[in-house]
């Protein structure tokens, strides 16, 4: 399919792991692409593999808590390839796998100022652009951990996930209106390394999933990045403020 033939498209956090099979997925199905993040080799890297499959691409390294340096990502994004049309808030952290009252301060205020304040900062200046441009989607990547399912130990990354849902819902609301249709994906563990416990490696994570998850298994990142690109295309014109868990049962 070439579903964003002609479309531009904005992936945060592009650089590894779900952000990065997002932006592929884009890119194979016809959007110039925009990759961001703070490390500009693995972003190359990103645009390298998008290239490789005769994909188009840019780099514009960007730190989505700065607020100046995400309007200038959307700048760079709309003059290297004439506008925005959808835009998907990925960059994330996961900090402090200890009981909530043992959090860092600094801990809890860089989650939140990543997870939270990062994805408002980000739909702020896209929203700015797409209001005045015939509007546009936005998919923020939330986490089935937060709204949907709550474990020991991840209070910091729970609360700034449930965030981002209730954020999404908000947003929705205020700004269909001016043609910009807002939705989340909520992906449970997948084959990306946040998804990896301390010390972990992926074939223990597999069989922890194997009897901890009813799947059985992690999803894969393409199936996360379909969920999407599904949100961001025109056969989800009437979907609007959902949240699309992605955790193959873990949080039903």
């Amino acid at each position: 399919m070439n579903r964003f033939t002609g479309k531009t498209v904005l992936v945060t956090g592009a650089g590894s792991g779900l952000g990065r099979a997002i932006a592929l997925a884009f890119a194979a199905e016809g959007a110039s692409v925009v990759v961001a993040g703070r490390t500009a080799a693995s972003l190359d890297e990103t645009v390298g593999l998008i290239e490789a499959a005769d994909g188009t691409a840019a780099a514009v390294t960007a730190d989505v808590t700065d607020s100046s340096q995400v309007r200038n990502l959307v700048h760079e994004t709309v003059t290297r390839f004439g506008g925005l049309d959808v835009a998907v808030n990925n960059a994330g952290t996961l900090r402090g796998a200890v009981p909530a009252g043992e959090v860092s301060e600094e801990d809890w205020e860089a989650v939140l100022r990543t997870n939270v304040t990062g994805v408002w900062l980000s739909m702020k200046h896209q929203i700015a652009h797409m209001k005045d441009n015939g509007g546009g989607a936005i998919v923020n990547i939330s986490s089935n951990l937060g709204a949907h399912l709550r474990v020991p130990n991840l209070a910091a990354y729970i609360t700034s996930k449930a965030a981002v849902s209730a954020l999404t819902r908000a947003a929705a609301l205020d700004h269909i209106h001016q043609g910009i249709r807002i939705n989340a994906v909520s992906p449970g563990a997948s084959a990306a390394p946040m998804s990896l416990r301390p010390g972990e490696t992926e074939a223990d994570r597999a069989e922890r999933m194997r009897t901890g998850n009813p799947l059985g298994r992690v999803a894969e990142a393409e199936e996360v990045a379909a969920a999407v690109l599904y949100l961001a295309s025109p056969a989800a014109g009437a979907v609007v403020g959902t949240d699309l868990v992605v955790d193959g049962g873990a949080s039903a």
